[in-house]
C-alpha cells in the first residue's frame, strides 16, 4: 500500500482531486489532500499574512500530524512551490516526488504573478492583497462549471515569497516524476512548465509523462492521472 499526498494547484482546493482519489483508493491505497489556507474550503482564513510558508507549513503539518512516511508528493501547478518547499521539513518522509504540470522552482525563485506583472505592496488599509483567479478552460462544460463555481482570490504572498531549497532537486534519494500537459499549443516564451518539461525530460534523475489535455489536469482526465501515478508504486 502506497500512500499518496496531492497538492492542489492555486485559486482552488483539495477538490481539484475530488474524481482522482477515488481510483487510488480502490486500488489499495491512503490518500491525503490537504487544502490550502486562504483558498477552496479555507477561503474564510484569507489575510494579508498568508505567503508559501503558510502554504508549507499547511502540507508539513498534514504529513507530521498523520505519521505519514514513505510518501508518494505531488503537486499541481502552484503546489509545486509548496512541495519544493516542504522538502525542508519532511524530506526523509518522501519516497516519491511529482510535478503536475507545475513549477520546480530553484533556490530563491517564486511562483511570479500571471503575465509577469510586479505585485503591489502591500502597506496600508484598502491595499491590495488577493489577486482574482483567472478563467481557466475545461473538457467537459459541466465539469468546468463546477469547479468554476469553487475557485477563489489568492493571497498575493503566496506568489511572491521564494522557495528555500538547501540542495538540488536531484541530489535527494527519492525519485521524481514530472507530468506534462500537452493539449494546448507551446507558448513563445514557452512559460514556467514547458522550461521544467524541457529540462527534466533530457535529465536521467526524472521520469517524464504527458497527458494530453490543457493545464487543467485532475478535472479533466482523473482517471488517467490516476493511471499514472499507480505506475509509480
Amino acid at each position: 500500500m502506497a500512500t499518496f499526498v496531492l497538492v492542489h494547484g492555486a485559486w482552488s482546493g483539495a477538490h481539484d482531486f475530488r474524481k482522482v482519489r477515488g481510483p487510488l483508493r480502490a486500488a489499495g491505497h491512503d490518500v491525503y489532500t490537504p487544502s490550502l489556507t486562504g483558498v477552496g474550503e479555507r477561503v474564510h482564513l484569507a489575510s494579508p499574512q498568508v505567503g508559501l510558508t503558510t502554504h508549507i507549513a499547511d502540507v508539513v503539518n498534514c504529513v507530521r500530524y498523520e505519521d505519514l512516511d514513505e510518501i508518494v508528493l505531488l503537486g499541481f501547478s502552484y503546489g509545486g512551490c509548496v512541495i519544493t518547499g516542504a522538502l525542508e521539513y519532511i524530506a526523509d518522509r518522501v519516497r516519491h516526488l511529482v510535478y503536475l504540470d507545475a513549477f520546480v522552482p530553484d533556490d530563491g525563485e517564486a511562483a511570479g504573478l500571471p503575465g509577469g506583472a510586479s505585485a503591489p505592496r502591500v502597506t496600508g488599509l484598502g491595499d491590495p492583497w488577493l489577486l482574482p483567479a483567472p478563467i481557466r478552460e475545461f473538457d467537459d462544460p459541466e465539469t468546468g462549471a463546477w469547479i468554476t463555481a469553487r475557485r477563489t482570490p489568492q493571497p498575493l504572498g503566496t506568489f511572491t515569497e521564494p522557495v528555500r531549497l538547501t540542495r538540488p532537486l536531484e541530489d535527494y534519494p527519492f525519485t521524481r516524476t514530472f507530468i506534462k500537459a500537452t493539449g494546448e499549443p507551446r507558448p513563445e516564451p514557452p512559460g514556467p512548465f514547458w522550461t521544467a518539461a524541457d529540462r527534466v525530460s533530457k535529465s536521467p534523475a526524472w521520469r517524464y509523462r504527458e497527458i494530453a489535455t490543457n493545464h487543467m489536469i485532475p478535472s479533466n482526465r482523473p482517471e488517467e492521472l490516476a493511471e499514472l501515478l499507480l505506475e509509480l508504486v
